[in-house]
């Protein structure tokens, strides 16, 4: 168990993602150093890991599927493991409970993707009163199209994300200043 107030959430990053027709390589292997450098950095600093897996009725996301299980690259030992059926960590699962027993009031955010799941969460945790670090470098993402035809790029839809949640819902943080190793901005 931890003795630290920080738990880091891990969201997401599971194999389900490679077999949707919208997953691209070319942003993963930077992706999966930052999200290595900061499981790793947490584990070192004494903060809890939570690895979530997300969880529905599409083929991929099934249990039965075999796809719901970390994604190829990446090494994690959590300390607990949380599957959701929604995009918020916190709805119908016993997250709050968890870290409100271990006496964790900030969370680092980071996983797959950026704008759903990440963001959601953040948002919901920030609601819930925990303090949030968001590490748009150890989140990833997908091109989308809008109505429109517009395309945004993985990068549009970070900054995008960033945009919406930094001084409101989070403070956006690279991997070394959410593990503290260098200070913030105000």
């Amino acid at each position: 168990m931890t003795a630290s107030n920080t738990a880091l959430l891990v969201i997401d990053v599971q194999e389900s993602f490679r077999h949707r027709p919208y997953w691209r390589d070319e942003d993963v292997v930077d992706f999966l150093s930052r999200q290595q450098a900061l499981i790793d950095g947490a584990k070192a600093a004494g903060h809890a890991v939570v690895q979530i897996f997300h969880t529905d009725n599409d083929a991929e996301f099934r249990l039965d599927s075999g796809f719901v299980t970390t994604l190829a690259g990446l090494k994690i030992e959590p300390d607990v493991i949380i599957h959701k059926t929604r995009h918020s960590a916190f709805v119908g699962t016993p997250l709050e409970i968890w870290l409100r027993q271990r006496g964790i009031g900030r969370l680092i955010v980071s996983g797959i993707r950026t704008e759903q799941c990440c963001e959601t969460t953040t948002r919901h945790g920030a609601d819930l009163g925990f303090a949030v670090d968001y590490v748009t470098e150890a989140t990833l993402t997908f091109p989308m199209t809008h109505a429109s035809g517009q395309v945004f790029s993985a990068a549009d839809i970070k900054t995008r994300t960033e945009l919406v949640l930094a001084g409101r819902f989070a403070r956006i943080a690279t991997v070394e200043q959410a593990l503290g190793q260098i200070g913030l901005a105000a």
